[in-house]
């Protein structure tokens, strides 16, 4: 990885293991599991890059994902355990998406919870409900939920999810969103060599004096991913973003971007290459900050309004499936 305004405590080049990681699973019967293993690291645009023994220690530990499935009905199963958020159109690991750093609206979202899913489909329709502890909190007060709707190439889907009580708890894990209310639509399309799938966003933290937010605040944002495949295992994926944050600094309101009032947009480009299980991709990407606040953007003394990076990524992906009986 390169970038040309590092953060405190950042550098300019580095390299580590973003992912190594073993994954476990019982798809069939009444009673399934899934177990994901191992060391990882979660790269997003316009923030520090963590190494992966620290990304462990202040994240989802060693075993980010587990949990137990019933499928107590042909459409209707039920997940408890450490489970991927419904929230966003982003995933937590790199290798689950077509770039290798999550975006600026996925550092709105939150990515593990801890809590019990019920999920069913209808047809053309399928939806999913949660309880769980909202970023990693332990604390059960987030109410999760998401309905989609598919017909042939095209999906849509509206996610939402809260905290229904008040959290002071903080940790790496646990930001300030952890009070927040959010809402996703989500539109995808994929057709042949094509995917676009653009998607809204809108978060708040409302103002909260017992727990130390003076003065909420809300983002606003959009997305759009788009992916062309070509021969002979290449690929382009490219994602654009824009979000804007409510507040100012006179009125003392909290801070989820580049200080009160702020916005951004980014651009990456992932080039992709994959044969079997083989796979080498490279970010190129620009992040800019607009309306910061002096100290709060980019860079050592987070006075940059703008990021480049490049970032590579090279590994391989191998399964087994052990049959009944062997």
């Amino acid at each position: 990885m390169w970038q040309d305004v590092p953060a405190p405590g950042d550098k300019a080049g580095q390299a580590g293991l973003s992912n190594g990681q073993v994954f476990v699973q019982k798809t069939d019967g009444v009673v399934q599991f899934y177990v994901q293993a191992g060391a990882y690291s979660l790269p997003a645009l316009a923030t520090p890059f963590l190494a992966t023994d620290k990304t462990l220690t202040n994240f989802y530990g060693p075993v980010p994902v587990a949990y137990l499935k019933l499928q107590v009905a042909k459409n209707t199963s039920i997940l408890v355990g450490e489970l991927p958020t419904l929230i966003g159109a982003e995933y937590t690991f790199t290798f689950e998406n077509m770039n290798i750093e999550r975006g600026l609206l996925w550092n709105q979202e939150n990515a593990i919870n801890r809590g019990i899913q019920v999920n069913q489909t209808l047809g053309k329709f399928a939806a999913s409900v949660s309880w769980n502890d909202g970023f990693y909190s332990n604390r059960y007060s987030w109410l999760s939920g998401s309905l989609a709707y598919t017909a042939g190439p095209h999906s849509l889907a509206f996610v939402a999810g809260g905290n229904l009580g008040q959290t002071a708890y903080q940790t790496a894990a646990t930001p300030v969103q952890n009070n927040s209310r959010i809402l996703n639509v989500i539109y995808t399309y994929t057709k042949g060599s094509w995917l676009l799938q653009p998607y809204f966003q809108y978060t708040d933290v409302p103002t909260n004096l017992k727990i130390g937010i003076e003065k909420g605040a809300s983002t606003t944002g959009g997305a759009i991913l788009v992916n062309r495949t070509f021969k002979h295992g290449f690929s382009l994926p490219t994602r654009w973003e824009y979000i804007s944050s409510s507040g100012t600094a006179s009125q003392q309101a909290v801070n989820l971007m580049f200080g009160p009032g702020s916005a951004g947009t980014s651009v990456t480009v992932t080039p992709t290459f994959q044969y079997g299980g083989l796979f080498f991709r490279g970010d190129l990407s620009w992040a800019h900050a607009i309306n910061s606040t002096p100290g709060y953007a980019l860079g050592a003394l987070g006075m940059n309004q703008s990021q480049y990076r490049a970032v590579g990524e090279i590994g391989f992906i191998f399964g087994n499936n052990v049959e009944k009986g062997r």
